[in-house]
């Protein structure tokens, strides 16, 4: 198991550039399933997600070329009539993107339950009624989705969820409706860039769909679809992240490749902070160098800020003074990230789907275990501006959404390490430095015992 040591206090200075995003990614791949001719993508990123969706489809017979230079060519001529099983579903939430286009192509699917980062509950009831209302026989059985029909049938759907619009649901139902009888109509679809790049995909394959990028999605069912070569979007969580990294660092980086015109709401928040946010030609320039201010949000379905950018933004908002507020209405129990963070000295009061950040306290390196993908990234640009040496484990969550995001943060100055814990001959910690860290009586230590305010 890899562990990541970082050593705090280093500027991000550089340009950087963007990978493909994973949240296009998989739900394209997954598509690809309704697809009986060849399809090439491009720009894939490289990780473990993307790995472990290929070898889902892998599963279904689908004949999938090893990622090169960004490029993925899939076969789906064979696929159909195989069970998509636990062991793979269960790895990553985007696993239940295959049910909509294995049941339209097949007339059967039998998916497992999804898995993914534990985030809060995320259930899937709106795919499986959407299915049923194209007139399909959906039952639950041992853990599977069991879902059959003839062929489905155009009809009127409704994704509203408790806490906004589904998004896989959004793409399950979109790449289901392609291969339909008749049109079918979603309504409060999810306004996600990576709802509107996949259906610029099933466009490119033969498509009819009119209304992507708004609440209101029309598909006119086709025959068939075609093969064809798309490009996935730049990620614009990777992107967010680096920018909050070099924010929270005071640095200033320029990153290529951004998606800036779906960046919008994180960098509002950025600038509420007082970054520095500049677009040129050569990408998008971010500085955290002038004076820093304490704010307030709350992470909403698109337009709003990512629920994916709610963690990082924390972590820079622990070091700026103030107080500030963070509210999550996508994921309200997305705050697993928080006690990690107190014990590298962060004053955070947490509850109800809330938090409030005491923030300008001196962060110091400590020992610390990520929970899910974005609390990680939240950990290591946490431990970038801690003074003394932060070692995260379980950093195979990070590996899921970042392509050797160590590697990058390198080329921008810092001092990250990707270290074997076979390797070492000494426990990680023995070898970290406690000098700089703050001991558990001094101001700021954020011991877990206090969490009230000074």
């Amino acid at each position: 198991m890899d562990l990541l040591q970082v050593s705090g206090g280093r500027p991000l200075v550089g340009t950087v550039r963007v990978d493909g995003a994973k949240n296009s990614a998989l739900p394209i791949m997954a598509a690809t399933l309704a697809i009986g001719d060849m399809v090439e993508l491009r720009s894939i990123p490289d990780l473990v997600d993307v790995r472990t969706m290929r070898s889902l489809l892998l599963s279904q017979n689908a004949d999938v070329s090893s990622l090169q230079d960004g490029c993925l060519r899939i076969h789906a001529g064979r696929a159909g009539g195989k069970v998509a099983h636990y062991d793979l579903v269960r790895q990553m939430r985007a696993g239940i993107c295959v049910l909509g286009p294995l049941l339209t192509r097949f007339g059967r699917a039998c998916v497992s339950l999804p898995g993914g980062c534990n985030i809060g509950h995320r259930p899937v009831d709106l795919h499986l009624k959407a299915l049923v209302a194209m007139g399909a026989d959906v039952r639950i059985e041992n853990g599977y989705i069991v879902a059959e029909c003839e062929r489905l049938q155009g009809a009127q759907i409704d994704l509203e969820g408790p806490f906004g619009s589904t998004v896989t649901g959004t793409c399950n139902v979109m790449v289901a409706a392609t291969l339909a009888r008749g049109r079918t109509v979603i309504q409060n679809a999810a306004l996600e860039p990576e709802v509107t790049d996949l259906a610029a995909f099933l466009q490119r394959a033969g498509a009819v769909i009119h209304g992507h990028g708004t609440s209101v999605i029309e598909i006119e069912g086709q025959e068939e679809l075609s093969g064809c070569s798309y490009t996935v979007m730049p990620d614009r969580i990777e992107a967010a992240t680096l920018a909050v990294a070099a924010v929270t660092t005071r640095g200033e980086i320029c990153i290529s490749n951004a998606p800036v015109s779906s960046m919008q709401a994180t960098l509002d928040v950025l600038s509420q902070v007082g970054a520095c946010i500049d677009e040129s030609t050569s990408g998008l320039r971010v500085s955290g160098t002038g004076q820093l201010r304490a704010t307030r949000f709350v992470a909403r379905p698109f337009p709003g800020v990512p629920t994916d950018c709610q963690a990082q933004l924390m972590a820079l908002l622990t070091t700026v003074e103030g107080q500030s507020e963070v509210a999550d209405a996508v994921f309200p129990e997305r705050f697993m990230h928080v006690s990690e963070l107190m014990r590298m000295g962060a004053q955070i009061v947490q509850q109800h789907g809330e938090a409030t950040i005491y923030g300008g306290r001196p962060l110091g390196g400590a020992d610390v275990m990520a929970s899910d993908l974005r609390a990680s990234a939240a950990l290591v640009i946490a431990a970038l501006a801690a003074s003394g040496t932060t070692w995260i484990q379980r950093i195979y969550h990070l590996d899921r959404g970042y392509v050797r995001l160590e590697d990058k943060l390198r080329g921008l100055g810092a001092d990250v390490h990707r270290v074997s814990q076979s390797e070492l001959r000494t426990p990680h910690y023995l070898m970290s430095d406690h000098r700089n860290r703050p001991s558990i009586n001094e101001k700021g230590s954020g011991a877990a015992t206090d969490q009230t305010p000074e």
